[in-house]
């Protein structure tokens, strides 16, 4: 099924930080659009203003991955539908509302670890901009923009 950008939006957060509370999937709503929005490098070419190309391109979330590791993926955006909160959230961001402490950030992720690395991905195209629950933030860093 097809589902209109709203749906599509709302499905990924709770996917992706539906167990962040409200500001751990404002954090995550801000990459995503601060990816659409990008003013060059990848996401700028792949994303086109689209929140549809940001989130079915390959290799970023998870949660549009049919399997992990050889194995069915049980949390995709595909069997989990949405709440309120994530309609909610998701209308907040295509508003043009960002959350301000995770800045410019083009990427997160989870490190099950105490403390985030300085860089990532880990080819040094992001640098640490904050730590919103249990997720890690980066800003791109100029060797983004030759990417």
């Amino acid at each position: 099924m097809a589902y209109d950008n709203r749906e599509l939006f709302a499905r990924i957060l709770k996917c992706e930080a539906g167990g962040e509370g409200e500001n751990g999937m404002k954090a995550v709503a801000s990459v995503i659009m601060n990816r659409v929005n990008a003013a060059s490098g990848e996401y700028q070419r792949i994303g086109q203003g689209s929140i549809r190309n940001i989130i079915y391109q390959k290799g970023q979330f998870d949660c549009v991955r049919p399997t992990l590791g050889g194995a069915q993926n049980p949390q995709t955006v595909w069997a989990n539908p949405p709440e309120d909160i994530h309609y909610q959230i998701a209308d907040w961001a295509i508003s043009g509302n960002r959350l301000f402490t995770v800045g410019a950030s083009l990427w997160y992720f989870n490190p099950f670890n105490p403390s985030c690395p300085y860089t990532f991905p880990y080819n040094g195209t992001g640098s640490f901009q904050v730590r919103v629950n249990q997720h890690c933030f980066y800003n791109p860093t100029a060797l983004y923009y030759k990417t």
